[in-house]
């Protein structure tokens, strides 16, 4: 017996001036969610897209990295930037600059637990000094506010177990006017081991007015179910489930919406898509996508047959076209021997 569909996610999600296109959202991954990664995730399905984060300081702007995570050619709407600072004056500022690179939306970042983040008390280290935290959320609302660009928020549980402040800084956030918080069920400590959590986002959803999205180890329909269960949260934000699988969050979105889950894609499906892939990354970062296609490729045949050994070869190759007629290849053999529907 298929499961009920959930109401709310037959519903679109308002976020300011714009509607969402469902309730299933993409974590901003560095060094993921690009631009091509963003397009294809979209185009499959997903309800929301947030960019990588993007450095505050105006000094960087100019660089090549970050005028590529600034670049939105093509991107469907509404295009969301997340910002990764600690001064409230240049989180301002370059709130500003990514509107005028095309953002609709701001986000905040206040979740990342690297270290080269963390160190200059950027990410989630901003949840030890939540006066600096609130500071910076009201500035950029403040700056965003005559141009009706709703800002949003993307935190953790907390620095540590032992204080989890969420439930407060979420609450200030919301006063100051951030229109959505995202909350990763972990803490800072525990970068990403062990397991997510979810009675904080549940506390942060009783307390708050404005919508919660819940985020951390959500990796199919099942869980997805029991995370919105656990927590009452308006949306679910998947991360490294998607790896490999930008289908991921759109397949879970029709599930939650339908009350039946769709077969997975077959692999025929998945090899078109990975190569429709391939070919915007390398378009979008020139020679240099060579290298970093590797790892999309590396998550996208993971689980599929002789995965590993393919892997091996492809990352021996140092030309475009090379790797492109490798991964047509592959799964054309792949497809020979699967039944379609049958890789998940």
């Amino acid at each position: 017996m298929p499961a009920s569909a959930l109401p709310a996610f037959g519903t679109p999600l308002r976020l300011g001036p714009h509607e969402l296109a469902n309730r299933v959202f993409t974590a901003p991954m560095a060094g993921v969610t690009d631009l091509p990664w963003r397009r294809l995730a979209r185009r499959l399905g997903a309800g929301h897209c947030v960019s990588e984060m993007v450095a505050s300081r105006a000094e960087l702007r100019a660089s090549r990295k970050t005028a590529l995570r600034m670049n939105h050619d093509g991107e469907p709407g509404p295009v969301a930037a997340q910002l990764v600072g600690v001064d409230p004056v240049e989180m301002a500022a370059a709130a500003h600059a990514n509107v005028e690179a095309g953002a609709r939306i701001i986000d905040i970042n206040m979740g990342c637990p690297a270290k080269k983040v963390c160190n200059r008390w950027a990410g989630s280290a901003l949840m030890q000094d939540e006066d600096l935290a609130v500071s910076i959320v009201d500035a950029v609302v403040r700056a965003m506010q005559p141009l009706g660009v709703p800002v949003t928020l993307k935190m953790r549980t907390g620095w540590c177990s032992e204080q989890r402040n969420a439930p407060r800084l979420a609450h200030a956030a919301q006063e100051a006017g951030v229109a959505l918080v995202a909350v990763h069920g972990r803490s800072r400590e525990q970068g990403y081991g062990g397991e997510a959590e979810y009675e904080t986002i549940a506390a942060i959803k009783a307390r708050l007015r404005i919508p919660v999205v819940a985020n951390g180890d959500i990796d199919s329909v099942a869980k997805a179910r029991a995370v919105l269960s656990a927590t009452g949260a308006d949306a679910v934000m998947i991360g490294r489930a998607a790896l490999g699988r930008p289908w991921l969050p759109g397949h879970i979105a029709r599930a939650l919406r339908d009350g039946v889950e769709p077969a997975p894609p077959g692999v025929s499906e998945q090899g078109q898509w990975l190569l429709e892939h391939l070919r915007a990354h390398h378009a979008h970062y020139g020679g240099a996508g060579i290298g970093s296609a590797r790892k999309h490729v590396g998550w996208a045949v993971a689980t599929l047959p002789g995965g590993a050994q393919f892997r091996a070869r492809f990352n021996t190759l140092a030309e475009a076209q090379a790797q492109l007629d490798a991964v047509a290849e592959y799964f054309e053999r792949l497809a020979d021997i699967e039944p379609a529907g049958a890789a998940a």
